[in-house]
Parts: C-alpha cells; structure tokens; sequence
C-alpha cells in the first residue's frame, strides 16, 4: 500500500492549486477520419499521436516568444490536491483516475440544459493549440503549448440566459482515486468560477491536451478549463459540472482563506501574497532555485487582450 503524505498544517499554510497533468494516449489515426469523414474525432487518434493526428492546427494569434517549459517539468510538477498537496503527488497517484466514461454536465441559468460526452466536446469547434504563458501563486511560472478550444463554444450551445452573470466549475470526485479527498485541506468538491465575461473571453479555452496529446491525468484530465491571465489555481482540472449562476459563488480558495485567495485570482504584480511577494517568479525547467527570477507582467502578459475586462475596478481589492 502506498503512504500518502498529508500534513498537518493550517489553511491559510496552504498553498493553492495551479499547474499541469497528463495520462494516456488518443486511439487510432485521424487519416482515416479525414479520409472517410464517418469517424468520430475521439476515435480517429493514434496512440502517441502528435499534434497533426491530434486534428490540431497551431493558432498563430496565440503564440509567445518564450521557450516553451519541457514537457517532462509541466506532466511532472502540479498542483492538484486531490492527489496530495506535494508537487510530486499527482504524478504519483493520478494514474488511479478513471477517465472512461467522462461527461460534463451544464446547468443552471442556461435554456438548453445538457450533459457532454467527450465525443460532444471534440464536435463542438476544431482543436488548435495554442501556447500560454501560466503562472502558480506560488511564483512560479511555465509555458505551456495546449490544446483545445474557446470555453465559449461550449457555452454557447447551453443557450445562457439574462440571468447568467457567472460560470462555476466543478471538479471530479472520485475517493478511491484521489487519496486527497481524505484529507481536510479543501472542502471538496473543489469548486471555481469566473464571471460570465471573461468565461466568454477568447482566451479562455476549454482544454483536451498539451504538447499534441491527450491531457495526462495529473494535468487534469480528460478536460480543464485554461485562464492565462489569471493564477493557475482558478484553471479548473478534471470538470465534470458547469453551473451558470446569477450570483458570484464562492470558490475553494476563497473558503479555505478568503485574506489570502480573492474570486478573481488575476495576475497582478502590485498585489502581494500576504506571505510573499509576487512581484517576480521563477520559470520551471530553468535552472532551478538558481536561475534568475522574472519580473511579475501585469495580467500574466495579457494586458492588451484583457485589461477592459477590469475597467472602473480597483484591482488591489477585487484580487
């Protein structure tokens, strides 16, 4: 029997979720789909496909100068507490996750209330990939290519209504998998939301890979969300329900430590974590605890693309 490591410690020593997970591979060839155009997308895969037999196309609009973080540091380093609260844990224990059948369910404010399979989702827009920068709370930083679509494909088909002004996600809850529903560290299910405006936001992508394959486990598999403005812990891993709601919920972090963890979750280098500075951040796969820290850019290096999202508010208290 494996020894899970859980340690005592209070909420606000809690550090919060962030970064990336992967298991299997996709199944058979995408040729034979485009050939024949009678294959389902998820069938027309192979195993250990890359991203051409994934079925998509890098998006040229979403590209940074940066060096991408090696694959190895991003399926290997996460925040996913489900599995454990050290950074090694979820590689260690996600391979338990059972990702077969897997189904988002969309409710709430919505017309056309549904439940996807993952067949639905790879229907729904062409996956392309598109390369983030994507920063933890925890000062540290990776880029990473993923592979997905616009969240708002998906909403889209639900129909919201006048009433939808927020969008809260739900990760999967499986105990026999993930030792870290025993734990007290969060008061699971763990739940995160955003405001209905940015949920819609281009940006946002509703995600089914990185680096040309299916998402592993431990990087929230089979889909997440992506918010690359914001701090990783609001990219919600492993989603199985989508609520649309009129009134803005409370998230995970926001419960556990409300001083600590604000709804919004934007990268904002003038706003410090009350125990440390996020002024400045250390890129994975770069050194080390040696290599030079980075400066903290406003919006994680969106500002352009989102900064209107924001006009009129004081972000030094809506954090």
């Amino acid at each position: 029997m494996p020894v899970y490591r859980f340690p005592k410690v209070k909420p606000s020593e809690i550090t919060p979720e962030a970064v990336w997970q992967g298991r299997r591979q996709w199944i058979k060839t995408a040729g034979a789909a485009a050939l024949t155009g009678l294959a389902a997308p998820w069938a027309g895969i192979a195993e250990g496909a890359g991203l051409a037999n994934l079925g998509a196309k890098r998006n040229p609009s979403y590209i940074v100068m940066d060096t991408p973080t090696p694959e190895k540091d991003v399926t290997s380093y996460n925040n996913f507490y489900e599995f454990g609260t050290d950074k090694g844990d979820p590689l260690l224990y996600a391979k338990a996750l059972k990702t077969e059948p897997w189904s988002i369910e969309v409710v709430g404010e919505v017309n056309a209330p549904r439940k996807f399979g993952i067949d639905d989702l790879l229907k729904l827009a062409p996956l392309e990939e598109r390369i983030y920068r994507m920063r933890c709370v925890e000062a540290w930083s990776m880029v990473i290519p993923w592979v997905g679509y616009p969240l708002s494909a998906l909403l889209a088909q639900v129909q919201p209504t006048s009433k939808a002004k927020f969008v809260e996600f739900q990760t999967a809850m499986q105990p026999d998998a993930m030792p870290g529903l025993h734990s007290r560290v969060i008061d699971w299910p763990y739940t995160e939301g955003l405001r209905i405006d940015e949920a819609m936001h281009p940006l946002t992508l509703l995600t089914l890979g990185l680096y040309g394959k299916t998402l592993p486990n431990q990087n929230g598999a089979p889909v997440r969300v992506v918010i690359p403005w914001k701090y990783g812990l609001k990219s919600a891993k492993s989603i199985v329900r989508i609520r649309l709601v009129e009134k803005q919920p409370v998230t995970s972090w926001e419960r556990i430590a409300p001083s600590e963890y604000g709804f919004y979750g934007n990268v904002n280098p003038e706003v410090d974590h009350p125990r440390w500075s996020q002024g400045s951040e250390r890129r994975i796969g770069e050194g080390g605890i040696f290599a030079p820290r980075r400066k903290t850019l406003m919006f994680n290096g969106y500002a352009n693309e989102v900064a209107s999202l924001y006009q009129g508010m004081d972000l030094r208290k809506s954090y």
